[in-house]
């Protein structure tokens, strides 16, 4: 998000007057948006939701012309999760806005407490470029209905669809509401020394670090939504066709340029060889049983530009001279920024294709004979975004979230739950900080208020001092009582 890329030479320098007037003519609107009404708020969704419904095949053709994304994939990945997040949000903001009243103790008697939700103010969303239409606008759902202020910046890695994410936003909102500014680093750069109440960044963990760095300066919070090394455990019990098959969708969707794709499979070691036969029909299914097929398949995304697509090839050539053993795949083709599907057996913890996140359509097997050493391996790397875990014995899964942390855990599948609005997405520690979708991006997107009301004679006046005689015993014994 803040470094040069393949496409800066294309962009815009930063127009820093613009964005200084525009950010100063959203923070002057920001008490009327945050004063705004549930039926308001509501308006300003649909006016969007019509809009994208309207375009949903130019989008198709933008995020193709970006990296050769099958249109099945654009309605499956981009547009349903993001109508669906809108959809929601429509149902359900009325109730999400009403204050919240909680309990109130014994000595506070005759009082009243509740909580307000109330807009951050001034939002800045900076998106990715691996699903730069649904990374942008389901977190701008969210901050639209917590009633803020929103400048969006999306990734100058996916022109095609920057320049139709800023035709929508400036056709359905005014820019004192919602504005988009396209271009690449330095523009990033100049809206993180701009005073926001709130930053929300998808990509990178180094990435993540330098926005966090940048909002400290202004005290402003922030949602980070990273990424990592997302490990599946496939154990003895295990449905090995359904696992594979799942993980074959899973990994190599959008190109395996997925934050919470599967990274590295665990296997247990008596069920290797099937594991791998199971992967490797399903491959022939989804994309053919030949090189060729696989390569003139229209439902394999494409690397996203030509230094993503040599990091991933070198990170093939180096694992297989390091000893990996290559199943299926590894073939590239430089022009068309192809890459094989790809899995690799025989990998170690040391090999590496297991050095980082690999954002590409490769996918390393491991073996383990017991769980513990599973476990020693996930604790020493980073806290991963996302864990996947195939069995079916239900203490081992119990066992294994007892002795392990990620951002969110499926059971038997991969990637559904970003699906479902009521959970909350996002990582911990290295792979993210807070969370949203649903409810839980209101939130994210709203400072919870809290208020207490007296409307009685307090209690509490029998506290105040002076600290001495018959008062200072009465109130020893009142708060004693109250223990």
């Amino acid at each position: 998000m803040l470094e040069a890329t393949s496409h800066a030479a294309s962009q815009p320098t930063a127009d820093t007057e613009r964005l200084r007037a525009v950010f100063e003519a959203q923070r002057a609107n920001r008490w009327n948006l945050s004063r705004s009404t549930a039926a308001e708020r509501i308006a300003r969704l649909k006016r969007l939701r019509e809009a994208i419904v309207s375009r949903r095949a130019e989008l198709a053709d933008a995020i193709h012309a970006d990296f050769r994304k099958p249109a099945v994939e654009v309605e499956l990945t981009e547009l349903h999760p993001t109508l669906e997040e809108l959809n929601h949000t429509v149902r359900h903001l009325k109730s999400w806005m009403k204050p919240t009243r909680v309990g109130t103790p014994m000595p506070l008697a005759g009082s009243s407490s509740h909580v307000r939700y109330e807009a951050r103010g001034t939002v800045l969303l900076l998106s990715p470029w691996n699903y730069p239409f649904n990374l942008l606008v389901s977190p701008l759902v969210a901050a639209i209905a917590a009633g803020n202020a929103v400048i969006c910046k999306p990734s100058e890695k996916t022109p095609n669809t920057s320049r139709f994410l800023a035709r929508l936003v400036k056709d359905v909102f005014p820019e004192n509401e919602v504005a988009l500014f396209e271009g690449g680093a330095e523009t990033a750069e100049a809206l993180l020394e701009l005073p926001f109440d709130h930053i929300f960044f998808t990509g990178n963990t180094r990435i993540g670090r330098k926005v966090m760095e940048a909002a400290a300066k202004h005290l402003a919070s922030v949602t980070l939504e990273l990424g990592g090394k997302s490990p599946v455990i496939v154990d003895e019990t295990a449905d090995l066709a359904a696992a594979a098959e799942r993980l074959c969708w899973g990994k190599f969707i959008n190109g395996g340029q997925t934050c919470v794709a599967p990274d590295y499979v665990f296997v247990h070691a008596s069920k290797e060889r099937a594991f791998l036969d199971a992967f490797k029909a399903a491959i022939t299914r989804f994309y053919g049983g030949t090189e060729q097929e696989r390569q003139a398949s229209p439902d394999l995304t494409r690397l996203v530009d030509p230094v993503a697509w040599r990091r991933v090839k070198d990170l093939i050539d180096r694992s297989v001279a390091a000893g990996a053993t290559l199943e299926v795949g590894g073939e590239a083709d430089g022009p068309s920024r192809y890459i094989a599907p790809t899995v690799l057996s025989g990998v170690t913890a040391e090999n590496p294709v297991m050095e980082g996140e690999i954002f590409g359509p490769v996918l390393p097997v491991l073996t383990f004979q017991s769980r513990e050493e599973v476990y020693a391996h996930i604790r020493a790397g980073g806290k991963p975004l996302a864990l996947y875990v195939f069995s079916q014995d239900k203490r081992a899964v119990e066992d294994i979230f007892r002795n392990t942390t990620s951002g969110g855990a499926v059971v038997n599948n991969v990637l559904v739950h970003l699906a479902n609005p009521n959970l909350p997405f996002g990582g911990v520690g290295t792979s993210g900080l807070g969370n949203y979708h649903g409810h839980y991006g209101f939130k994210t997107f709203s400072h919870e208020r809290a208020v207490m009301v007296q409307w009685m004679k307090s209690l509490a006046s029998v506290f105040f001092p002076p600290y001495r005689g018959k008062a200072q015993e009465l109130a020893s014994r009142a708060t004693r009582l109250l223990e």
